[in-house]
């Protein structure tokens, strides 16, 4: 697949909407993380869209909310704000509490597209890989950083897990995170 100027223009502008923005208790530019995801869709067969989705998954909850997804739609158009939004767990500010919004957003991927939950599933794999790379660096001080700690975050993992499992989402991509959420519940109970 060649990627169009479309993808440009999304990675500038992912780059402009989270300008300043780090990774958590890090000094990384966010837009790694963007970039990450986009690869993994790109790598698990995903199409331009989904690509472009990936690199504005996180605009809508951390950069505008609503506003921002309007925004998203008359630049890139509906399919890419539907995959957004089926990446969102919150549109306000300030974000509903955790746990519920957590809850909500796995519930949700019933509903999602095919789009988003491969987005989504990218997303969280980004984001186990990340953790255990901490884990293996700073022990389990890592999840002073998350407002779910420790049990909450290793939850959320294993119930994400679970959900796209049952869902069927691309198959070899939920493997790679199965492992991976391992690898991070090994390292948590050391």
């Amino acid at each position: 697949m060649v990627l169009s100027p479309r993808f440009e223009q999304a990675f500038v502008y992912a780059s402009i909407v989270h300008s300043g923005q780090v990774r958590k208790g890090t000094d990384i530019p966010y837009l790694s993380h963007l970039l990450a995801v986009a690869g993994l869709v790109l790598e698990h067969g995903g199409d331009e869209d989904e690509a472009i989705a990936a690199l504005l998954h996180d605009a809508v909850e951390d950069a505008g909310g609503k506003p921002r997804l309007t925004d998203i739609q008359q630049r890139f158009g509906d399919r890419v704000a539907d995959i957004v939004l089926g990446c969102t767990d919150a549109d306000t500010t300030p974000k509903p509490p955790w746990q519920a919004r957590k809850e909500a957003y796995i519930a949700h991927l019933a509903n999602a597209s095919a789009s988003a939950q491969l987005v989504s599933c990218c997303d969280k794999l980004h984001n186990c890989r990340t953790i255990v790379a901490d884990l293996r660096n700073q022990g389990n001080d890592v999840w002073q950083k998350f407002a779910g700690k420790r049990d909450g975050s290793l939850w959320y993992y294993q119930s994400l897990l679970a959900e796209y499992q049952r869902l069927g989402v691309h198959p070899p991509l939920v493997e790679e995170l199965r492992r991976t959420v391992e690898t991070m519940l090994a390292l948590a109970a050391e």
